[in-house]
């Protein structure tokens, strides 16, 4: 997808892999004749425009991004962010509607001695599987945040979203940044780690909890000895759930139906979903 993305290169490899993109053409191919995409140039959903490097870099620091991620760009435009993230050690594939688009990343991605970790194809990203992904970043409009939305809710728990600029409606994000320095322009970004889906009714030892949540914030009541009690300042951070109740704080993880963790006196706690 021909979506909104950088110009820049990560700072220490544009220059090398923009002059190796040169390079890269056939022979007798004038250089003049390389394709390069113009800022405000039309797309399928979106048209295209640079962003600053400074804002890419802080996206991945933003994401927390390790060696040990894979990060998927949607609407990958002509590779800046997959590149960037490739440079940091990162297995990094971008999908991008454009041919043009995706043989220029390719080249990039060459250029810059990352091609092994930084791939990409020719997709339409809402037909694509990217449910493997531990990092999605994107720049596309609010109205295709909110169409990708279902989606990226149903991701695995502790994926990490990264958004230039545009929000997700009424998902508030878990973070916020901008670029800094002198950027006038596509300057912010936001973050949101999908949460694990935890409303419903928990056996909380003879007691229960109860769940409403509305993304990754969570209302309801704990009973125990017969006393229910609201929580409050409840709230997913991806696997993790963190609530106060009767002046208690609990912390905890959840998986596979179950909850454990500590309150902070220090006692274990457990629970058991019932529905």
């Amino acid at each position: 997808m021909k979506a909104i993305r950088t110009l820049a290169l990560a700072c220490a490899v544009s220059a090398v892999a923009l002059n190796g993109a040169l390079a890269q053409t056939s022979p007798g191919t004038s250089p003049t004749n390389v394709y390069e995409p113009k800022s405000g140039q039309e797309g399928k959903d979106v048209v295209w425009v640079p962003t600053p490097q400074a804002l890419v870099d802080r996206m991945m620091k933003m994401a927390e991004v390790t060696k040990d991620d894979y990060l998927v760009d949607l609407g990958s435009g002509d590779g800046r962010t997959v590149i960037t993230a490739a440079t940091l050690g990162v297995r990094a594939h971008g999908i991008e509607y454009n041919g043009d688009l995706v043989e220029l990343s390719k080249r990039n991605a060459q250029a810059a001695g990352v091609a092994d970790r930084a791939t990409f194809e020719r997709a339409d990203i809402f037909e694509s599987d990217f449910s493997n992904a531990t990092v999605v970043t994107l720049f596309l409009l609010k109205a295709l945040n909110l169409k990708l939305r279902p989606t990226l809710l149903d991701m695995k728990p502790g994926t990490r979203v990264v958004s230039n600029t545009f929000d997700m409606g009424d998902w508030k994000p878990d973070d916020k940044i901008d670029a800094g320095g002198n950027c006038v322009s596509w300057c912010t970004a936001y973050k949101w780690v999908i949460p694990a889906k935890v409303g419903g009714t928990w056996s909380l030892g003879e007691g229960e909890l109860k769940l409403t949540q509305t993304y990754q914030m969570l209302s309801g009541t704990i009973t125990t000895n017969g006393k229910s009690l609201p929580i409050s300042e409840a709230r997913m951070d991806g696997t993790k759930i963190t609530f106060t109740a009767g002046g208690q704080r609990y912390t905890g993880e959840v998986a596979d139906g179950k909850m454990n963790g500590q309150t902070a006196g220090g006692q274990s706690w457990s629970a058991t979903r019932k529905s």
